[in-house]
């Protein structure tokens, strides 16, 4: 991304340094416990990590599999949309109608007093990721996607069950 390297040049390096955190990453979202020494990016990180352990506590209910633990209730409105794009049967759906609360959530989030401070260029940077990823979604490699990916996880499962059988 280019914004993003650019940013470097010309952001004090303790900001550009946050932005790493500039990316929609499960694995970083779940693993960033600690604060960061913005408030803008703990909120998010904070927003992420609700979203995403609410949406693997609900898989894992509907799936009948072990709980990842009790999901984080640290942020309502990410708990809520985690619970509305779980019930959506379009995964195409559920995936836009997330990255919409992603686009308010950060609306919401730079004040009229940061327009020109460096949250504006967090919220930016994580706007062109969302924009960027809407342009590769397309329904058919999804679903394409999807039917490798499924069938994968029943061919091991199917090898498993008859380990367990022998």
């Amino acid at each position: 991304m280019e914004f993003r390297e650019e940013c470097f040049t010309l952001l004090h390096p303790d900001d550009a340094a946050l932005t790493d955190y500039c990316y929609y990453n499960p694995k970083l979202a779940v693993e960033s416990l600690e604060t960061t020494g913005s408030d803008f990016i703990d909120l998010l990180m904070a927003r992420e990590r609700t979203l995403i352990m609410n949406l693997a506590y609900l898989r894992a209910a509907k799936l009948k599999r072990p709980s990842p633990g009790e999901p984080p209730h640290d942020v309502p409105r990410a708990e809520a949309v985690a619970k509305a794009a779980f019930e959506m049967s379009d995964p195409l759906q559920a995936t836009l109608f997330i990255d919409r609360s992603r686009w308010g959530a950060l609306d919401t989030m730079v004040s009229v007093d940061d327009v020109f401070g460096v949250n504006n260029i967090f919220t930016y940077l994580l706007k062109l990721q969302l924009l960027e990823r809407k342009q590769r979604l397309d329904p058919e490699i999804g679903v394409e996607v999807y039917r490798e990916r499924y069938n994968m996880i029943l061919d091991e499962y199917n090898s498993r069950a008859k380990e367990d059988i022998e």
